[in-house]
């Protein structure tokens, strides 16, 4: 009788407004601020909020045998197929919630969006985040040539929503663990379907996601999922974060800066290239075992008679450190375990050989010697302004051992120096020896591969060796992050790859581990490093499930955009071809300017398509920069909009220097940096409250901070009128309760 009761009661309420049919079995929920129709056969949904139209967000699964069907106020509870699977739905002002459990592993479709609810537009969690305007045939195009989605590492969070005339509905995914998002085109618009998979791991786990009612406002499901962390225990603030890294305050108003040239000498260390050449062709210990690791090309030069041009000596310098490197590494690669004391000793003892056999041929004080890693790049840093930086050795950690001096003398200077470092992938002694921060020993390469579930082992980062179990390769990480750490002086680190959100179930006997396993072992070494050994510590991406452990991300502002793209990767004629990764001093991968596809430009950086929905969420928890792939000056026709939005959003900016590019990029450097700074200092523990279009064509936008702080920001051409007042054309406004407007106008020039 209850079920023909609200099956009426539905009936009357929708009645030839819902796009599909009602079966005996709908079930009405509803509270005052909306009714939900559900069919427990298929999942099904039809929504009604108040006073607003209905609308389908689920047209439902493919049907099921229902039995068991409870109902206990505006929950209900059934089994589907003999109970092969339990399920649950309930009502909670907003929140429509739902849980489903397997009796055995299996996989399963869960939801079918159809196009008719993408309303005006699809808000999107692709890195900071994007609108998606209904009809938009880049976006189309775009979304449904990426194939399958994740909710952990292809989403930075795991929601979406869609936009309607007086109220917005997201998808909240509180599992955000083996789930798998489909688009298809439907007309001018698109739907979407969403599976899970139950696995022989953890079959209890049960897949758990709400459906919520949202205000007029883009952002409102990801305030909501910030909200459900919090209520959660996952939600830590920065100014927590501080009482357990103190250091982590410097931080704030911190430019992010990565230095390319960190080996042993620079060019200004050869005072007299004669007796180095003299030196080096001799039959010497040190000489011999250079030459054994020194290129071709320059092997070729040093056996030239006579004096060298400026392209030979950059060559041979080039060389000459690259050999060192090897002679350094011989210590501790190509072993079963690496010995990390031998580690850091091997490039002080390689050090102290060079300055005794090749003493008279470079200056003699070898704790100045360096490239761009050294005690005068520290001193022309201060000399430019810059008080507040984060300093990261993208070669890894050997500059750091190269030149403690160096480091100390950044530290003392107020600077966080890190290195890049890397667990994620464990090579072979046989693989690039030049990965130095992948090489963690035999058995780490394969006794810490995940297993996949036909037994064999998952190959790691560009099939080089293999992907690894964070909890297998923690004693090696804390090994090593403390032997560099004493030895060079490190005041930060950065762990590669472990806040991607890049997950696996591993199928190891007798060492299991499930994604959510893995997110915890990530989060739980940067959370070592920060919280035992005080240095604050930083990650890629920063994607929600694994954001906790870290203070701070490369990759959420800009992403890794365009992979595999021929133009972009593979044809060096191409004008949008990014470089190469050499030479290792400054890398024209990081350095070469060049624009971006109209395409690309389309959907990474157009600014009425851009939201920050992850700053809603993590904006005074994890700060957040540029994938060190795409600097704040790589990308040339793009470059005024990405600035203006990483201000918008108060986020840090991020370069890449080499001695070469001091005078160029310090000027631009410090000229944001007197911006930026002063105002991440006051906003970047607040959390991001609002967001605003303030014109229809989406040119003008404002963001909103706790303390009443408004950032007003003008991506058109011209000046634009707005609140009383002139914003200049390409500018960013400060409007704060207790001072006056501040004005920022972005350069356009290259």
């Amino acid at each position: 009788m209850l079920t023909v009761t609200c099956w009426l009661r539905a009936l009357l309420l929708i009645a030839g407004l819902c796009l599909s049919p009602l079966s005996w079995a709908d079930t009405l929920l509803e509270n005052s601020l909306w009714h939900v129709q559900l069919d427990p056969a298929t999942l099904a949904v039809c929504v009604t909020p108040a006073n607003d139209a209905t609308v389908q967000v689920s047209a439902g699964v493919a049907a099921h045998k229902v039995s068991h069907l409870i109902r206990r106020g505006d929950r209900i509870d059934w089994q589907w197929d003999d109970g092969a699977w339990t399920l649950s739905a309930s009502l909670d002002q907003h929140e429509l919630s739902f849980s489903i459990t397997a009796r055995e592993p299996a996989e399963l479709e869960f939801l079918r969006q159809p196009a008719s609810v993408m309303g005006k537009g699809l808000i999107w969690p692709l890195a900071e985040g994007h609108y998606v305007p209904r009809g938009d045939p880049v976006w189309q195009e775009f979304l449904l040539s990426q194939g399958e989605f994740n909710t952990t590492q292809d989403l930075s969070l795991p929601l979406w929503g869609v936009e309607h005339d007086g109220f917005s509905l997201h998808w909240l995914m509180t599992n955000p663990f083996n789930n798998r998002l489909l688009f298809s085109a439907q007309g001018e618009a698109l739907a979407l379907s969403a599976r899970h998979r139950f696995t022989s791991l953890d079959p209890s786990a049960p897949l758990t996601f709400t459906l919520f009612l949202g205000a007029d406002d883009p952002l409102a499901g990801a305030k909501r999922y910030r909200q459900w962390l919090i209520d959660n225990g996952r939600y830590e603030t920065l100014s927590s974060k501080f009482e357990k890294t103190p250091q982590a305050k410097r931080l704030l108003g911190a430019n992010h800066l990565y230095l390319w040239g960190n080996d042993l000498l620079g060019a200004k260390d050869v005072r007299s290239w004669p007796v180095l050449l003299d030196t080096l062709r001799g039959g010497g210990s040190l000489a011999s075992g250079l030459k054994a690791g020194i290129d071709r090309e320059a092997l070729q030069i040093l056996a030239i008679g006579g004096e060298l041009n400026g392209y030979q000596k950059k060559v041979l310098l080039r060389g000459l450190n690259h050999a060192l490197n090897t002679l350094a590494r011989k210590t501790w690669q190509a072993r079963a375990v690496p010995d990390m004391q031998a580690l850091v000793r091997g490039y002080a003892d390689v050090r102290a050989q060079v300055a005794a056999d090749l003493g008279e041929a470079l200056t003699p004080e070898p704790e100045r010697w360096g490239g761009t890693l050294s005690l005068a790049t520290i001193k022309q840093l201060q000399n430019a302004g810059l008080s507040r930086l984060w300093l990261g050795l993208g070669e890894g950690w050997e500059g750091g051992l190269w030149h403690p001096e160096t480091i100390k003398a950044g530290v003392a200077a107020g600077y966080l120096i890190a290195p890049y470092d890397s667990y994620e992938t464990a090579l072979s002694r046989s693989e690039n020896p030049d990965w130095t921060t992948a090489h963690l020993g035999d058995k780490a390469n394969l006794e810490c591969a995940i297993v996949k579930g036909d037994g064999t082992l998952k190959s790691g980062f560009q099939q080089s060796g293999h992907y690894t179990d964070p909890r297998c390769v923690r004693p090696l990480l804390e090994q090593r992050v403390e032997a560099i750490r004493d030895a060079a002086g490190f005041n930060s680190w950065f762990l590669d790859a472990y806040a991607t959100g890049m997950l696996f179930d591993s199928y190891r006997p007798g060492a299991t581990m499930t994604q959510a396993q893995n997110a915890e072992g990530n989060i739980g070494a940067s959370r070592w490093i920060n919280e035992v050994l005080k240095l604050p510590t930083g990650s890629e991406d920063g994607n929600a499930t694994t954001a906790q452990g870290v203070l701070f991300a490369h990759g959420m502002q800009t992403p890794v955009i365009g992979w595999g793209d021929v133009e972009m990767s593979k044809n060096t004629k191409s004008r949008y071809f990014a470089g190469k990764w050499y030479p290792p001093e400054q890398p024209e991968v990081f350095f070469k300017p060049v624009p971006i596809k109209e395409s690309l430009r389309r959907i990474h950086f157009d600014p009425a398509s851009r939201l920050p929905l992850y700053q809603a969420v993590f904006h005074g928890s994890v700060i957040t920069s540029h994938h060190w792939l795409f600097d704040s000056l790589k990308l040339t026709n793009v470059r005024a909009d990405n600035e203006l939005a990483q201000l918008l959003y108060n986020v840090a900016p991020l370069y890449h220097l080499s001695v070469d590019t001091f005078a160029q990029r310090l000027p631009q450097i410090a000229r944001q940096d007197a911006f930026f700074r002063p105002l991440h200092e006051r906003l970047a523990t607040q959390a991001l409250t609002g967001f605003e279009w303030l014109s229809a064509d989406r040119l003008v936008q404002q963001t909103s901070f706790e303390d009443g702080t408004r950032l007003l920001a003008n991506f058109d051409v011209q000046a634009r009128e707005v609140q009383g007042l002139t914003l200049p054309a390409r500018s960013i406004t400060v409007r704060s309760p207790e001072q006056a407007p501040a004005y920022f106008q972005v350069e356009t020039g290259p």
